[in-house]
């Protein structure tokens, strides 16, 4: 099966949580804070793999989360990095945000890319210790790792995109010039996903062919295979359209060639432009008394495209017609490697003076970012841990705002579901 658009969910490892421990020793009275750092979330990571053709294993497969950092230890011991999650993908992907649609990388270079970051681990209590503070029984806790989802979206790297309407001899083409052995029938949509193969023209001169399944007329809107594969030709240099000149199924190669080049318009304008050369198959079953090759070449030639008689089913002109794709290779610009457009929101650390309050009676209701973060370092659980909150709280100003505002002696505060009795 080939599947060349999936959409999935990439997790970074939660960073490991600081320790809060104490120097336990023979002989050695009141150890100091020795609690060590969580290791580092592991990352997951894009790598491109050129023995994958499809997305098919992401069909199944839609989560991926690297594993999370391992938890700090007494005697200054920091927890170990959470491993690196590698997810392969075919050369050529290219990866959007889901949300915005922008391009976030191309892996089309072979450099690996970091899709989503881990976590960083949590500071154990000895980084907490000062001259007035010298028994912290806290530490920070990791943090999360970044969660996005992304869309993978496979665009093939081909130089050459073979384009035409079903049955007019793509795949023979493809298939009589190359090592690639598509599937070959006299019937429409034989083909049903693209093939490649690899062109070798000369010592050294090489180049990569795609044959894209049949395309036709309102394949831009949706009908037919063409629009689930148009996506392919995008990186192509160079576009050959194959037409049947003996109008062997009754379609006049002419019209052909217009419904073929107003397709290719409608899905992209810049596709249209793209440089184009016609391969006028089928020659050798042409009538004797048949115009369809002289109004063909007269109207290709008019439109600024080159004409090549071609017999793929005898190999007639195929030789040539690649030397001469070789030669229009040469001129042209390398295949195209997409920018990224996508900017990654700044991670936002709020400050004080942003914390929104609202209160109903007796509840006051306080969120902010710089407060949510603040939450994560702080174990409600041990009573120094809470009395160094409340210190930042005081701090920070928002005791005087809320007196401020009127709260009284035992009304209740919520802070991110943790409340209590507020007292001056």
């Amino acid at each position: 099966m080939f599947v060349d658009k999936v959409r999935i969910t990439v997790i970074g490892g939660r960073g490991g949580d600081g320790a809060v421990a104490f120097h336990r020793e023979k002989y050695v009275a009141s150890g100091g804070p020795d609690g060590g750092d969580g290791g580092h979330g592991g990352s997951v990571i894009l790598r491109v793999n050129d023995n994958l053709t499809t997305l098919l294993d992401f069909r199944y497969k839609r989560k991926y989360q690297a594993p999370s950092g391992i938890s700090g230890m007494g005697r200054k011991m920091a927890g170990k990095r959470g491993e690196p999650l590698i997810i392969q993908v075919p050369r050529g992907t290219v990866v959007r945000d889901a949300e915005t649609n922008q391009i976030i990388v191309d892996m089309s270079t072979g450099e690996d890319f970091v899709i989503a970051k881990g976590g960083r681990g949590g500071w154990g209590n000895a980084h907490y210790a000062t001259a007035t503070r010298q028994v912290p029984r806290f530490a920070k806790s990791g943090r999360k790792g970044e969660e996005r989802d992304v869309i993978l979206e496979l665009k093939l790297l081909a130089d050459v995109g073979l384009v035409g309407f079903p049955n007019v001899g793509k795949s023979t083409l493809l298939s009589v010039t190359s090592n690639a052995r598509p599937k070959i029938a006299n019937y429409h949509f034989t083909t049903l996903f693209p093939n490649l193969g690899v062109i070798y023209v000369d010592e050294g001169v090489s180049f990569i062919m795609a044959d894209i399944p049949g395309i036709i007329e309102g394949a831009a809107d949706g009908a037919g295979l063409g629009h689930d594969f148009l996506r392919h030709i995008d990186r192509c240099r160079l576009l050959v359209h194959v037409i049947d000149v003996s109008g062997s199924e009754g379609r006049d190669p002419v019209e052909d060639f217009d419904a073929i080049c107003a397709e290719l318009k409608n899905y992209s304008v810049d596709l249209s432009s793209r440089p184009m050369i016609v391969a006028a198959n089928k020659v050798d079953l042409l009538p004797p008394d048949s115009d369809h090759l002289e109004r063909l070449r007269a109207h290709v030639e008019q439109a600024g495209c080159e004409l090549y008689e071609i017999s793929a089913g005898t190999t007639q002109g195929t030789r040539n017609l690649m030397r001469v794709v070789a030669q229009k290779l040469s001129t042209l610009p390398p295949v195209t490697i997409y920018e990224p457009e996508y900017v990654a929101p700044v991670a936002e650390a709020g400050s004080p003076e942003d914390l929104e309050i609202e209160h109903s009676g007796h509840v006051w209701v306080v969120t902010g970012k710089w407060l949510e973060n603040l939450i994560l370092d702080i174990n409600f659980e041990e009573y120094e841990s809470r009395n160094y909150f409340d210190l930042v709280l005081r701090r920070s100003g928002l005791f005087q705002r809320l007196e401020e505002m009127g709260i009284e002696d035992g009304d209740t505060v919520d802070i991110y579901d943790f409340e209590f009795e507020y007292q001056r």
